[in-house]
């Protein structure tokens, strides 16, 4: 008798999940010459610009869930587009500031728009952005993502090989 789940894993849901909304946001983002990972960076600096800061690499890959290293690489390229301006913290050299220009804000307001209008529709099943299942869900996913990642022995792997 096999230990196989029934059907989908939750594992597996979430897999296939974030890999739907990540083709669906390329998708969508790419007319603006912008990827869901250039997304999150230019989202999160106009949220955090509007709320008076002006992240290091280092709080917005913290904000955002990305490595600093490939935070980095996104600012460079996202400098290079002159959408975003980078500068050495003068409290702290080794830090770099991350601020938008007007082209950045201008994008990012834009890219806001069309990022909005998708999720409301992939969210259409728990009735869009502002639906009574969206709140349940934003809460069950906050708490995934609240939840450590739990150490795993090397004998744990080897024996579900």
């Amino acid at each position: 008798m096999s230990n196989a789940p029934e059907g989908p894993t939750p594992g597996f849901l979430v897999w296939r999940l974030s890999m739907k909304w990540r083709v669906a946001m390329d998708r969508a983002l790419g007319p603006l010459g912008l990827t869901h990972a250039q997304y999150s960076v230019l989202g999160s600096l106009l949220g955090m610009q509007r709320s008076g800061l002006r992240p290091s690499q280092r709080a917005l890959a913290d904000h955002t869930g990305l490595e600093a290293l490939y935070v980095s690489k996104l600012a460079r390229s996202l400098e290079a587009a002159g959408l975003v301006e980078r500068a050495t913290d003068p409290a702290d050299t080794r830090a770099v500031r991350l601020s938008l220009t007007d082209e950045g804000l201008a994008v990012a307001g834009r890219a806001v728009d069309v990022v909005r209008e998708l999720v409301d529709g992939l969210l259409t099943p728990l009735g869009g952005l502002d639906g009574p299942g969206t709140e349940a869900f934003t809460q069950t996913l906050t708490a995934l993502l609240d939840v450590p990642v739990p150490a795993v022995s090397a004998s744990s792997t080897e024996e579900s090989s």
